[in-house]
């Protein structure tokens, strides 16, 4: 199944690059296609060893103005932002003024993670840029409904996963997080800012007796699907293995998967099942 189109008119990509295996992924798919890319990446968040034979710089995240500078003066007007970013502190930070403009926009609004891509895609396209997804460029990228492991939810897990998805659907209205881990009717905890990992491993020593607890993972239903789509990869799946987890539930076409093949091999070794579901399952 392919689960992305490529905008064939994109000849050149400018790619924001943060962390994780994305960017290459992303960077590689590019290469493949015969688009040009150049990639912005920064200190102490991007394996800088992803900008080889690019064009290239390697900015603060709070040198807005000098980034958008470049990439106008080196003719690239479409973007990309792929990739896990830490949050910085001020200090680090260190704006210039276009970025200290954004942020001063971000004061009289409440400020989640839904609400500063939002403000964030409408400061880029105010000066010219495009934003595209990750997914119009990466073949087979986004997960598909259904079993992506050997193993499938049993019929007893079912209340269970449509419960999670619900919860999960829930918190992210209010743009809190993506992800919650359920088990026998009970949420055993909920993703704030720490990230998934962080609450996979909470979750561990909570878990009850019996079948281990489920992760579920979906899409904001406010989410800009261009920006900051629910991910997992193989690292995801060997840390529910580690907490006794059972399985792994993503929104089906609203969810990266890195590394597809090594989530089945490690999914299958750990006896853990990886699902696809839609949101429409949820409500059934």
């Amino acid at each position: 199944m392919t689960t992305s189109s490529t905008d064939t008119t994109v000849k050149k990509l400018a790619i924001i690059a943060g962390g994780g295996d994305l960017p290459q992924i992303l960077i590689d798919s590019c290469r493949q296609k015969g688009i040009e890319v150049f990639v912005v990446a920064f200190e102490g968040q991007t394996d800088l060893s992803i900008v080889k034979d690019h064009y290239h710089m390697i900015a603060r995240l709070g040198e807005a103005g000098t980034i958008m500078g470049t990439l106008k003066s080196h003719g690239f007007s479409d973007i990309v932002l792929i990739g896990a970013m830490r949050r910085p502190s001020l200090g680090e930070l260190k704006p210039d003024l276009k970025t200290a403009q954004f942020f001063a926009k971000l004061a009289f609004k409440s400020i989640g993670d839904s609400t500063f891509l939002t403000t964030l895609r409408e400061e880029l396209e105010g000066e010219g840029f495009t934003i595209h997804g990750a997914h119009h460029f990466i073949d087979n990228i986004l997960a598909e409904e259904g079993a992506l492991s050997a193993h499938k939810p049993k019929k007893s897990e079912q209340d269970d996963i449509a419960w999670g998805f619900e919860m999960s659907q829930t918190l992210g209205k209010m743009d809190i997080g993506q992800s919650v881990v359920v088990q026998n009717g009970v949420v055993l905890g909920v993703e704030a800012v720490e990230g998934t990992d962080a609450l996979i491993d909470r979750c561990g020593p909570l878990k009850r007796k019996g079948r281990g607890p489920i992760l579920v993972k979906s899409c904001k239903p406010q989410q800009d699907m261009d920006l900051d789509l629910p991910t997992i990869g193989p690292e995801t799946v060997e840390k529910c293995k580690a907490n006794g987890f059972s399985g792994i539930v993503v929104h089906a076409d609203h969810t990266f998967l890195v590394k597809r093949d090594e989530i089945r091999n490690v999914a299958d070794k750990a006896k853990i099942f990886v699902y696809g579901m839609r949101s429409s399952e949820s409500q059934t």
